[in-house]
């Protein structure tokens, strides 16, 4: 699954930056997951960066986003591609 952010987000800017794949952006109230670059950090770390560092624990799983771990993997070697690319 990609992950989401939630309501309950403070908007303290710590999870944007610790986005390996830059799927985190400031979205018209609250930061969002892109969740076609989420990959839960897969391939990048052990654990989902940004839950570990989101101060009031709005970043959930998005139930919306079933993906297996070979999926997520997947992605994370397409996004690596066509970073390469560009």
């Amino acid at each position: 699954m990609a992950l989401m952010i939630t309501d309950d987000c403070i908007n303290c800017d710590v999870c944007e930056p610790e986005c390996p794949n830059e799927a985190i952006y400031m979205g018209p109230q609250i930061y969002e997951i892109d969740p076609d670059k989420c990959t839960e950090c897969v391939g990048h770390f052990d654990e989902p960066q940004c839950q570990q560092v989101c101060p009031v624990a709005c970043i959930p799983f998005n139930p919306a986003w079933r993906e297996s771990r070979e999926q997520l993997m997947e992605k994370y070697e397409r996004l690596q591609a066509g970073a390469k690319a560009s």
